[in-house]
């Protein structure tokens, strides 16, 4: 199939969601499959015993369970259970506008660029999905409406489904070629159009707040902001070369809502922000799987652009206090998210707020 195949099918799916998630569902359980069989030949051949190794069912960013082997060990050194993925062909970019605000544009080349309704005089947000997702997940639509309802911008979503849709050790491993490939986007998009990388703000989800840290690596730091959402735990530590980090732009938020499950639990950015504790999410009920709460990041992100009502935060004296449930006030409080973001303002260090159970979830 050529690109531009490839790019009707893509746009298809997204216009026909009842096919589409039938589609995802037979997705994942072959790669549920898939992922055990390919795993347990691993480790046979390669001598590693099985009863070493972490099987967990960890829940998606669509809330279905997945079978996933989380011990660091257990990712190849090699690509030889790695799927086909060239990012460079493989990521599709579409850009909305307020001319476009639900008809998607995709983006190559200076050509498709030029003759798009992208705007150089308006700033740029870039919006990453996450595991097992493409660029129809909630996260793209709730917040690019968002950015449009309070201004002029141009927002582009990254969809490297390609790469995410598979088990995830592999989906994993493509985290550093996904943000290489966004970083070389973005150099054509700076080249075609002459913007500065001080309009351009990544926002990544789980997985895509990994690709959205890379990118950032790619553009040696110099993108305005990266806001992490909820950064992906499993198979990821601090100081690793493909997770993200305080020097990967500018300025760099994490918001994190599951950390310790499916988010990390740690400090990874320049601010780190912990509503509720950063592990549980008020309204989510259970919640075995952490599907909700890790969800609540990009929907407490989407509602800080334009609500009047400010994600306000308490600067805490550590991330071990946060950890214990307990934050001594220490410095200047901050807000969380929101547009502008915090690049300049000299905000740093772990916050701490509470939210709502259900949306408006701002308490100001």
């Amino acid at each position: 199939m050529g690109r531009n195949a490839k790019h009707i099918k893509t746009s298809a799916a997204i216009s026909q969601p009842d096919q589409f998630s039938t589609q995802s569902k037979l997705i994942m359980v072959r790669n549920v499959l898939l992922t055990v069989l390919l795993y347990t030949s691993w480790h046979l051949t390669s001598g590693n015993p099985l009863h070493q190794a972490r099987w967990e069912l960890i829940p998606d960013g669509n809330g279905f369970l997945r079978m996933v082997n989380i011990a660091a060990y257990s990712l190849p050194e090699d690509d030889s259970v790695q799927p086909l993925f060239n990012p460079h062909e493989d990521i599709i970019y579409r850009l909305f506008t307020r001319s476009n605000p639900t008809e998607p544009q995709i983006l190559t080349d200076a050509e498709s660029i030029h003759g798009s309704y992208f705007n150089p005089d308006h700033p740029t947000r870039f919006t990453i999905h996450g595991w097992s997702n493409d660029g129809s997940h909630f996260m793209n639509q709730e917040i690019r409406d968002e950015f449009l309802r309070v201004g002029d911008f141009n927002i582009i979503t990254v969809d490297w489904g390609v790469g995410a849709m598979t088990n995830y050790i592999s989906a994993r491993a493509n985290v550093g070629p996904a943000g290489a490939g966004v970083s070389g986007f973005l150099d054509r998009l700076l080249d075609a159009t002459g913007i500065s990388p001080d309009s351009i703000y990544l926002i990544g989800f789980s997985l895509g707040a990994h690709v959205a840290g890379n990118a950032g690596k790619g553009q040696r730091g110099l993108v305005n902001t990266i806001i992490a959402l909820d950064p992906a735990g499993p198979l990821f530590s601090v100081g690793q070369e493909t997770a993200v980090s305080p020097t990967d732009g500018q300025y760099v938020e994490t918001i994190m809502t599951n950390a310790g499950l499916l988010g990390i639990n740690t400090v990874l950015g320049q601010a780190n922000f912990f509503p509720n504790w950063g592990r549980t999410q008020p309204g989510c009920g259970t919640d075995t799987g952490g599907s909700c709460a890790h969800s609540r990041a990009p929907q407490f992100y989407a509602e800080s652009i334009s609500s009047s009502t400010a994600f306000r935060a308490v600067r805490c004296a550590n991330h071990e206090e946060m950890l214990e449930g307990i934050c001594t006030p220490s410095g200047d409080d901050a807000n969380m998210g929101g547009q502008p973001s915090n690049q300049g303002r000299g905000v740093s260090g772990v916050f701490h707020l509470s939210t709502r159970a259900e949306a408006p979830f701002a308490l100001g």
